[in-house]
This record gives structure tokens, sequence and C-alpha cells, in this order.
């Protein structure tokens, strides 16, 4: 999705124009006059701070988990509609929970119009320049955020007709639409300043989701106003405090779109079928798996990853590889975004959803909201979801195969987190509490802490795995596998 804007109004125009708008658009001729709105092609900021990871919560009642912001850098431009974003972000501790060590993580990443890519930051194992990667889903988000600053924001209200209304003690509210779908709104003090501006993008497990964006602290950078402190929540947590150091007007940003990246055509998405058992299939592809269990007059499939394009590849793979059947239960693992964003395809192809007992009030709230900006199939069907509570263990049986699903107990990853047992093939199914490696790749120096607690809570359940079928990651592995990676000696406690 793309925020297309008409061609950007010259300050003479766009101030004449003004003057002949109602007495109450008066704040925003203001407000464009104070900030320099119309002068303003683009805009350099820096800052350091804290970026929170949306979607990522660790218990769906806790805010996304915090990074502390070494280094931020945004380059706009305001005329080509683009950005550039660097980053430069640790993981914060967080008292009583346990992650793997902190590691510095650098983001690059762009967008211009309707395209946005991620440059990485290290060189490619093999050597060479790294490629830049497309990014269609990050678009609409990136796209808000570059009209969501204060001249960005005055800048679209003058293209698209913006309407005003007066506030309460001074000021006026403005909003505007782009592209018939995404509505803007902002409120101007009597300061002249932007102080907030709201705005909605689609999100599959949230739907139309709220990011706000305060400014406070305006002060001079260049001779014009900028705020000192931008806040910016989504889905109704922080995801940006960012402390501005300094603010750079019209200098060049560098966000042309590489040929390769222009050129690109849209991938869909690939499912393929590795058998681990009669009746249990590994569907892999991408960056995410599912697994395909048949039952005696139905199938069961362990995650629902990404969105509904994921979703609905996978159901057509598994009717292809068990025609006949229908999907009568659909296994979530834990509610991370990655993981649940394709589960309303399931409930909408009438699956149960099976899934920890604290994610269920979660969903329910999530999936009430409104889908205005990119309605999805269980949108337009209307279908009411239902729900299979983990508590402990849940078993799902025919009579000749059961299906095991337990909770993790103890995991600093996610606190609603499960695991799918199949006793009759021994065969473990997981999601984030190990991802194996290619083969031939060394152990790492400090066991992952997520993977010695799931190797703990297998030993603790007594469970007899040769096989675990890992959700992210390049290959089926055994137990001896896992064993490797967290070190014998975490292994044998």
């Amino acid at each position: 999705m793309s925020f297309p804007l008409r061609p950007m109004l010259g300050a003479t125009v766009a101030l004449s124009l003004l003057a002949a708008f109602p007495a109450q658009a008066q704040t925003l001729q203001s407000a464009v006059r104070a900030l320099d709105a119309a002068g303003t092609r683009s805009i350099q900021l820096t800052g350091s701070g804290s970026w929170f990871q949306f979607g990522q919560a660790p218990d769906p009642s806790l805010p996304w988990p915090r990074f502390e912001l070494s280094r931020y850098v945004a380059d706009i431009d305001y005329e080509k509609a683009g950005a550039r974003v660097q980053i430069s972000r640790i993981q914060a501790l967080e008292p009583g929970r346990v992650r793997p060590a902190p590691v510095e993580q650098k983001v690059d990443q762009y967008v211009s119009g309707p395209v946005a890519w991620n440059l990485p930051t290290a060189a490619p194992a093999g050597g060479g320049a790294p490629a830049p990667q497309a990014q269609p889903a990050a678009v609409a988000e990136r796209q808000a955020e570059v009209w969501s600053t204060p001249q960005g924001f005055l800048r679209a209200a003058l293209a698209h007709k913006a309407r005003s209304r007066p506030l309460k003690g001074g000021g006026s509210e403005v909003s505007f639409t782009l592209d018939g779908r995404h509505r803007f709104v902002g409120q101007i003090n009597a300061r002249n300043e932007v102080e907030v501006v709201r705005t909605w993008v689609d999100n599959p497990v949230l739907g139309d989701t709220l990011v706000e964006t305060r400014f406070s602290a305006y002060r001079d950078f260049g001779g014009i106003p900028f705020p000192g402190r931008i806040e910016r929540s989504q889905g109704g947590h922080p995801v940006l405090d960012l402390q501005v150091n300094d603010v750079r007007l019209n200098a060049a940003a560098a966000v042309e779109v590489p040929p390769e990246v222009a050129s690109a055509t849209r991938q869909l998405p690939v499912v393929k079928v590795d058998k681990l058992a009669d009746g249990v299939f590994f569907l892999t592809g991408g960056t995410h798996h599912s697994v395909l269990i048949e039952q005696s007059d139905h199938l069961v499939v362990v995650e629902a990853p990404l969105n509904e394009e994921r979703s609905l590849a996978v159901i057509a793979k598994a009717k292809e590889t068990v025609p006949g059947k229908p999907i009568k239960y659909l296994i979530n693992t834990h509610a991370h975004f990655d993981h649940s964003g394709g589960l309303r395809t399931f409930v909408n192809e009438g699956a149960a959803i099976v899934t920890p007992k604290a994610n269920v009030p979660y969903y329910r709230k999530a999936w009430s909201a409104p889908r205005s900006i990119n309605p999805d199939g269980l949108a337009r069907s209307r279908k009411g979801a239902l729900f299979a509570e983990v508590d402990g263990k849940r078993v799902l049986s025919d009579g000749k195969r059961s299906i095991e699903v337990h909770s993790i107990v103890g995991s600093g990853h996610s606190d609603a987190f499960a695991l799918v047992y199949l006793p009759g093939e021994k065969v473990l199914v997981e999601g984030d509490a190990f991802t194996p490696t290619a083969a031939n790749v060394p152990a790492p120096a400090r066991p992952n802490p997520y993977s010695v607690n799931l190797y703990e809570n297998i030993r603790k359940l007594g469970l007899e795995v040769e096989q675990i079928a890992a959700l992210h990651g390049p290959r089926v592995v055994t137990l001896a596998d896992l064993r490797t990676a967290i070190g014998e000696a975490s292994a044998a406690r």
C-alpha cells in the first residue's frame, strides 16, 4: 500500500490558496508559515532514545520490548515521498526475564513512493556488496512516518484539501485522507506547533491500527522550529521515544529506488511439502513454516504465520496434500505477530484456534477492531472465532493419533507459549524456542536461553523426541542437535 501525494504546492501558491480558506483554517496557515512547511523540501533529523519492537510483547498484556537507540538518523524527502532511516539499537535488560545476550543491531531502511526496501548492513558470506531487499509489507507504515512529521503533516494537509475545526483553548484540529483510505488527524496549538498526528495503518492482527506521534519541546534548529522530543505509539504501546539532537533542512536525501528493487516482481508465497511421518507433513518455504497433521476425518495445522496471503497458500497446500478433509484445528504456539498474523484466515476456513489460555482474550479484543483499510476474508464473512484453550496440556485425539499441546514453562521469550508433540511419531513442533542453523555451522559460544529452556521442558515432560520440526530454520533436526546447540553441559543438567 502506498500513500501517493499530489505534486507538492510551492510556497507562494500554497499560501495564496490558504488565504481563501475559511476562518477556522487560519491556524493551519499560521503553522505553515511558522514552520516554513511549504519551503521545506527535505529534512534530516538525528537523535537517540528508545525504540520498541512492535508485535513482539513477551505477554499479551505487556508493552512491546524496549531497545536502546544509540543512533537514529532519518532523511526525509517530502517532494519524492521518500525516507531513509538508519538505526543502531540494542535490547534493554528486563528485570526477571532471561533473554539472549544483547547484541547491537544496525538497520538501514528506505521508502520511496509505493516502494520500500532494506539494505543489509553486513556483507554477504560470499563477499561483495549487500543486495537491497524489497519490503512491500512495510510501505504503508513507512509512508505514515513521512507524513507524521510536523512539516510533512502540514505539506500533506495543503496537498489534500485538509479540513480544519477550532479546538477549545485555541488551535485547530486538521484532517485529511490519502488514497481514499488512510486518514490523518493532527492538532496544532495556539503557538502554531503541530502537537500530535494520528493515522491508521492495517495490521493482520490488530486491523486498523492507530499510529500516534506526539511532538514537544520545540526549539530553533537552523532558523526553523522543530520538536526536541518525538514520541510515537502503535497499537496502544510506545514504538519510539526520540530525543532530537540535530535537524538539517533541504539537504539531499538519498532515497533513489535501486534498479533491482524497482524491477522486482511480486513474489507469491511458496509452500513446499516434506513428509515427516505417515500423515505428518512439514510445510516450508520462506521464513516461517507450518506443520500439517492428518486425523481420521479432519486435518490439523500447526501455526498460521505472517498474514492472510501466507495462510491461504498453506490452506491450499494442505488440501492438495490431503484432499477431502476439512481443517478442524489450527494450533498457535504464541501471540507474536509473525506467528499469529494468519490466524483469522483459519477462523474464516472454519478451524478452531488452539492456543495458550492467556492469548484468547487478547485475540478476541484485537479481532473485534475495525478493518476498513484492508478488509480480510473474516472481516467480510463476519464468522465467529472458536477457541480451544491450552492451560498446561491439551490433547487432540481421533482415537488413533494423539496430538499433545504443552505449555512451555519459564521461557523468557513468551509467557503464553506452547509446543506440539506427536507421541506416536516422536515428532516435536516448536517455534522461536530453538531455531536450527544450517548443517556444519558451529554451535554458539553462549547457548540461547530459550533453547536451554526448551530442552528443560522436554526433559520434565518426559517427551521422547526423535525429530524437531522448528517453525524457523533450514532443516528438520534431532534432539541431539538441540543438545549440541545448548552445549552438553547444559543438556546434562
